[in-house]
């Protein structure tokens, strides 16, 4: 996976361009990432991300604060997938090294961590890459959640796209991690509510390197839908293993990790039609910023952007550049118009509703012919669902 500055030093900042308009002080946002332990997979296509708002903020002439624009300079560090040494990062972002803004960590857990440290300091923040419903116990007025994947939802929705498509015995193996485990909880009763039976549930650990068990006893079922909710690393054995044993299900869904731009290289005809959750697309016509970003990426990058995680970080990108342009760097007054406003993204319009975005639909994407297509709801649909 391409890195470009990720394994660069952990204060990165962007040189500046010439002219007037940066002889101010850069604006320096700082951030923890995930470069080494269990989430360093997963954490360039953030990382991928906030670079490349930053030299598109950088190059325009910096970023609009008040009356003038400042080059954007990041303070980052490496928070070893260790939500408490994430919080402890933050702290030192906020009172050592004095940032003047914060862009979010990877993961549900690190953000939660991180979400104390904010309401200490009232240091507002908008995070990206965290799902769960544990994110409603949050203080408000400190974080916001742009993505719309949360378990609850997910679960409903998730059971009903698979009654659609004709599932009526599923098999569902699932991470202990925290995030599949929550999605297994709500997602088990949705589809006994579908009138869908559930003829396998497993849980493995997250270190897990052979799924063949598993795997045959899924393919001996007679399950029609399978759904591993499942982290990236375990979403490649799958896929790698399911191929082998000739798991045929016409259904079958992957939590996280089709959505990286090496899945679907790794696997490319193999993957086709899996479904997988994401809200974006860069297929959706009305969301005009978003074929234009994914555009802009593959010429940066040479890969295409993960539509999830990538999307996600970016959009957070988005909405506080929008947000510091009208509010300038005063924490209160960000605070507010973060909390108040609607902001365009690549996603379409954002707003909150406390610490949740009130607008994006719970959605899921399937990987058609190499590329990533919304199929649910219809509203957002870019392409019919396909059977495997």
């Amino acid at each position: 996976m391409h890195r470009r500055t990720f394994l660069a030093l952990g204060v990165a900042g962007a040189a500046l361009v010439a002219g007037a308009a940066h002889a101010a002080d850069p604006v320096r946002i700082g951030f923890s990432i995930a470069q080494t332990g269990l989430f360093a997979q997963a954490a360039p296509s953030q990382m991928t991300a906030y670079e490349m708002w930053r030299d598109e903020v950088n190059a325009a002439g910096g970023l609009d604060v008040g009356s003038e624009q400042r080059a954007i300079e990041f303070v980052w560090y490496d928070d070893e997938s260790n939500p408490t040494k994430a919080a402890q990062i933050y702290e030192k972002l906020i009172t050592d090294d004095k940032v003047d803004l914060l862009l979010a960590p990877w993961g549900t857990p690190t953000h939660l961590a991180v979400a104390g440290t904010l309401e200490k300091y009232g240091f507002p923040m908008v995070g990206n890459t965290a799902a769960s419903v544990a994110i409603r116990q949050v203080a408000p007025g400190n974080i916001w959640f742009p993505t719309s994947a949360i378990p609850d939802k997910i679960g409903p929705a998730l059971a009903a796209l698979a009654r659609s498509t004709g599932v009526t015995k599923a098999a569902i193996i699932a991470n202990v991690l925290p995030f599949s485990q929550e999605n297994l909880e709500y997602l088990v009763p949705a589809l006994g509510a579908e009138g869908i039976e559930v003829v396998i549930n497993e849980s493995y650990p997250p270190d897990i390197a052979d799924m063949t068990t598993l795997l045959t006893a899924i393919k001996d079922s007679g399950a029609d839908g399978v759904i591993a909710l499942s982290y990236p690393a375990d979403s490649f054995l799958y896929m790698g293993q399911a191929k082998e044993i000739g798991v045929a299900a016409p259904f079958q869904f992957l939590l996280v990790g089709p959505t990286i731009a090496a899945f679907a290289d790794a696997f490319g005809p193999v993957a086709d039609n899996v479904v997988t959750l994401g809200h974006w697309s860069p297929h959706q016509a009305a969301w005009g910023r978003a074929k234009p970003f994914y555009d802009a990426y593959v010429l940066s990058f040479g890969m295409k952007p993960d539509y999830l995680d990538t999307a996600l970080a970016y959009m957070s990108c988005e909405i506080l550049q929008q947000a510091v342009a009208k509010a300038g760097l005063d924490k209160d007054a960000l605070r507010a118009t973060i909390a108040s406003e609607t902001f365009d993204t690549i996603n379409g319009p954002v707003k909150f509703d406390g610490v949740e975005n009130a607008i994006t639909p719970t959605a899921f994407l399937q990987l058609q012919g190499g590329e990533m297509h919304l199929i649910w709801p219809a509203d957002v649909a870019t392409a019919a669902y396909k059977p495997r």
